[in-house]
């Protein structure tokens, strides 16, 4: 599929640091020959955040243009350190102010989606509690949001995550008030992991459009699974290298349903982004796989 070279949206997630913030970004995304990509606003596991008047935006915006990257296919990743689900009253004060931030945030840039995890059933807590509770952070978080896309994200089902089937997102999305600002992130590898078989993934994106709708989806991350079909355990690996196989995960990428939808590769990197995700990006662009980890 040579002759369809660059006409996926198709990106990765990239490094975001200071002191170039978004232009550093940016930078590395165009250098894996990207046309979308994903960053997390300061570290996934921490509660630091840049100052919003460091980080660049304007010349962001400017060098968006210049090298047609769409502000809509940027994506912001909340950080994995906050627990929508919470049944604690500080913590889930905590997700509502974390995720306005990222909302903050996402409106200044021009970013129109964040993907968020819908978070854990901790502490025994019954599973439909946690679905209430992550809905009910989303309402909170979307009184002061004006046009940005939260994105629960399919989980794998490690430990006691929710979000682990299309039922529980249903769920989730049937109890957010504002439905113009939800939306749904399939991620390759967890729906795998959490027993929905991809090498029958018509069937399975069938499953999700008769309980979602396949219209809720606006973000898909591409990624390959160490693990067998529901193991529950959440281990990427690189596009071809796992047990869903390059196959299967290309003819994903390749859906017209999908055409429209940025999909972002969050694979283990080797030596360093441009040598692992422009790889990649070249292998699922030309469909065709590539042993390339040997030729490292």
């Amino acid at each position: 599929m040579a002759s369809e070279l660059n006409k996926l949206l198709l990106g990765s997630y990239v490094s975001f640091a200071k002191p170039n913030y978004l232009l550093g970004s940016l930078k590395t995304a165009l250098d894996c020959n990207e046309n979308c990509f994903m960053i997390h606003i300061g570290s996934p596991q921490s509660t630091y955040k840049p100052n919003i008047n460091d980080i660049k935006i304007a010349e962001f915006k400017k060098a968006c243009s210049e090298s047609n990257i769409k502000l809509d296919n940027v994506i912001i990743h909340a950080p994995y350190i906050i627990n929508p689900s919470s049944n604690e009253t500080l913590k889930q004060k905590f997700a509502i102010s974390f995720i306005k931030q990222e909302v903050k945030f996402a409106e200044a840039i021009g970013c129109k989606y964040i993907v968020l995890h819908p978070g854990n059933a901790t502490n025994g807590m019954d599973r439909v509690q946690a679905i209430k509770n992550s809905a009910y952070v989303i309402n909170e978080v979307n009184k002061q949001n004006n046009g940005v896309v939260i994105c629960v994200e399919t989980m794998s089902g490690k430990g006691t995550e929710i979000g682990v089937n299309f039922s529980e997102i249903k769920q989730i999305i049937d109890l957010v008030e504002n439905k113009e600002l939800i939306g749904v992130c399939f991620d390759t590898c967890h729906t795998w992991d959490s027993g929905y078989d991809l090498n029958n993934y018509q069937s399975v994106f069938k499953e999700l459009d008769k309980i979602v709708g396949l219209d809720s989806i606006k973000v898909l991350h591409i990624n390959d699974s160490l693990n067998d079909c529901g193991a529950h355990k959440d281990r990427h690996a690189n596009i071809g290298y796992g047990k869903i196989g390059f196959k299967n995960i290309s003819s994903i990428c390749y859906l017209p349903e999908f055409a429209n939808i940025p999909k972002i590769l969050e694979t283990p990197v080797y030596e360093n982004e441009e040598t692992t995700y422009k790889k990649e990006i070249e292998m699922i662009n030309e469909n065709k796989f590539v042993d390339w980890i040997k030729e490292i």
